[in-house]
């Protein structure tokens, strides 16, 4: 049974607030609205956990975990998710119950689910935020500035066959192996569901991070593509304004996911990307991901991820793809960045490994 709250922002003050809406001021908030009917994706709500099913804990803004408790008051985004391991969620509120789909703090409708995921966390929406001037406030509210896109910083893409294939693994250790090398590095998550793994992950390895929560956006999931494009492009020119000669960035999911697919096919992404490093769970999924790319004319210049961890299944990829399969120590080494990556740095930053 859900408790009953006078509706106040001063409810917001005692809330659990997640990691999606960590560029928000919280000062912002003057009201609540309970026009759900209305709502869209990026807005935020306040929300009581009603029931703990799937996500137990709650990514917060100060980029820790919180245990959930039935009754525990939560500020999250209404958002959109695409994840085949878990959820396929849209960003509506169409009942008094809604599911938290994301444990980052993205809250929707449970459209589909892997048949191993419990039911989600219930939660009852309580009230959009307002702000100042009445309006709904939304992540995108506290976005960086655009900027323009950089063209001489190098930009190393990393891409993948599918969730849980290694891609964040990758992309830090290759971030962390040209920090090694004496390349100022930054990491950049461009696509995806708003968690502080990817970001963590980076900052771990040395590299400062920014994702696209940085630029407004708690999900990348059926998000235009000129708002994704847009967005990469302030997230590298940031990362270059901040000093990164090098830019690694992660893109969500798998080759097929919509977005992927989309950036793959033809975007300003696709263009400015000076190398791409996929990484694959196993030698088929590598093979599929070389073929498939070459469909599009692009190439990686290795292969890391999973596949990396089997002595095996890397002669096996390396037998079909004929590409250097990295494993994470070997995206550590200087000697494997001078050899893979150096050559792909543009003009300005090469002979900077020692």
């Amino acid at each position: 049974m859900t408790k009953i709250y006078p509706l106040t922002p001063a409810l917001c003050e005692i809330a659990k607030w997640a990691f999606t809406t960590r560029r928000v001021d919280r000062g912002d908030v003057q009201g609540l609205s309970v026009s759900f009917q209305t709502a869209k994706a990026g807005d935020l709500m306040l929300c009581e956990i009603v029931e703990i099913g799937q996500h137990k804990k709650l990514q917060l803004a100060e980029r820790r975990v919180s245990l959930s408790y039935p009754g525990d008051l939560v500020v999250v985004c209404l958002g959109d998710r695409y994840a085949p391991d878990q959820f396929l969620a849209s960003a509506i509120v169409d009942d008094d119950l809604i599911d938290l789909v994301a444990g980052g703090g993205v809250a929707g409708r449970i459209d589909a689910a892997h048949d191993f995921m419990d039911d989600a966390t219930r939660l009852k929406p309580l009230g959009l935020l307002t702000g100042p001037k009445g309006n709904v406030m939304n992540v995108a509210d506290y976005a960086l500035p655009p900027l323009p896109a950089n063209d001489r910083v190098t930009v190393i893409g990393v891409f993948g066959a599918s969730m849980n294939s290694g891609k964040t693994t990758a992309a830090s250790s290759l971030a962390h192996g040209l920090m090694r090398s004496g390349y100022s590095v930054a990491g950049v998550k461009a696509t995806g569901t708003g968690a502080f793994g990817d970001f963590n992950s980076f900052e771990d390895g040395g590299a400062p991070a920014l994702d696209f929560t940085d630029v407004g956006m708690a999900t990348t999931f059926r998000r235009p593509l000129d708002q994704i494009e847009q967005g990469f492009d302030t997230l590298v020119s940031t990362a270059a304004a901040r000093g990164a000669e090098v830019v690694v960035v992660e893109i969500a999911d798998g080759v097929f996911q919509q977005e992927t697919r989309d950036i793959l096919k033809a975007s300003r992404i696709r263009d400015r990307l000076d190398g791409i490093l996929f990484a694959a769970p196993d030698a088929l999924s590598a093979l599929g991901g070389v073929m498939t790319l070459e469909r599009l004319q692009l190439s990686p210049f290795a292969i890391s991820g999973m596949v990396s961890c089997s002595p095996l299944a890397t002669a096996e990829a390396a037998e079909v793809t004929g590409l250097p399969i990295l494993s994470r120590e070997d995206l550590w080494s200087p000697e494997a960045i001078a050899l893979h990556v150096a050559p792909l740095m543009r003009r300005d930053h090469e002979g900077v490994a020692a």
